[in-house]
């Protein structure tokens, strides 16, 4: 029921106008994001480093409705990945196909990821692909695949919720892709996506393992975004049976989401990434930060109203 009405929240427009102007929602994102700039972000990137956790960075935001949005975006991007490079970051960026103008257009998309990829690959930074609500999957599937056979440093992430994922990864196996997988949080009919957590968790499992059976034959590059640290353990345990490293597990979390296990995973040796999200546009996405974890939402209001 808490996930639906947050779910809901995060696409009606006049909630996303209004409550952004009250200082106690701007202080409730505190815990999920640093700031809105890319200092900030930066700043983070520096804290984390200290303990051996390198940073994936995303600007906020997604549907854009002009072209000229689109090209700030990857000029933002840009700028981000020379900054990383000068200051010798270990970090990484994130993209929304809609973000570069997905609803304009595929070409237009694809034109702005290549941009972005042409920078990285000079900067010898990682790009991921977000996936969106399933109403993009397809679009999605075929940008990457555009792009990969040319860029070795591109990856995209796959939904454990949506039934059709199973599929879409086997399909792109022979492509040897870089993948991170989530468990997906946009609000998703029935007959699209399992609608018990205990479904989805075996669905996520089991692609785990799938994954894991490809880092070790193909040595391609996986990243759990998980905060589920029953499911972590879980593939910890299928690592291990099948001889891969601490360091070939990697573990993605989201910032001030479960840092005492981001801290246990670096110092055991996985390798482990922190998603930090900034900018102005950051109500849609802190509502479903909200729906994928309803015990976020006490924690906040403690946090806000409890002193």
């Amino acid at each position: 029921m808490l996930r639906g009405v947050l779910l809901w929240a995060s696409t009606n427009p006049f909630l996303a106008r209004r409550l952004p102007r009250f200082g106690f929602v701007r202080r409730a994102t505190r815990r999920f994001m640093p700031g809105e700039t890319m200092d900030d972000a930066f700043r983070a990137t520096r804290e984390l480093m200290q303990r051996r956790i390198g940073t994936v960075l995303t600007l906020l935001g997604e549907n854009v409705t002009e072209p000229a949005e689109s090209v700030a975006v990857v000029e933002h991007y840009q700028r981000v990945l020379k900054a990383v490079v000068e200051r010798r970051y270990d970090a990484e960026i994130s993209v929304k196909p809609t973000q570069l103008g997905l609803d304009l257009g595929a070409e237009l998309a694809e034109a702005n990821l290549r941009a972005i990829l042409n920078t990285a690959s000079q900067a010898g930074t990682m790009v991921w692909i977000d996936m969106e609500s399933s109403a993009y999957v397809d679009a999605t599937l075929e940008l990457y695949r555009a792009v990969r056979g040319e860029f070795e440093g591109v990856g995209l992430c796959l939904q454990a919720y949506l039934y059709r994922t199973e599929g879409d990864l086997k399909g792109l196996l022979p492509l040897r892709p870089a993948i991170r997988l989530v468990k997906g949080a946009y609000r998703e009919a029935a007959d699209v996506a399992f609608p018990r957590k205990r479904d989805v968790d075996e669905q996520y499992a089991r692609l785990g393992v799938i994954l894991l059976d490809a880092v070790r034959d193909d040595g391609i590059r996986v990243a759990f975004g998980t905060h589920d640290m029953r499911l972590v353990e879980r593939l910890r345990a299928a690592a291990a049976e099948r001889g891969l490293s601490r360091g070939d597990l990697e573990v993605q979390m989201l910032y001030g989401i479960g840092t005492t296990h981001q801290e246990r995973l670096a110092r055991e040796g996985h390798t482990v990434r922190v998603l930090i999200s900034y900018g102005e546009a950051w109500f849609p996405w802190y509502m479903r930060r909200l729906a994928e974890r309803p015990a976020n939402l006490w924690f906040v209001v403690r946090n806000v109203f409890g002193g």
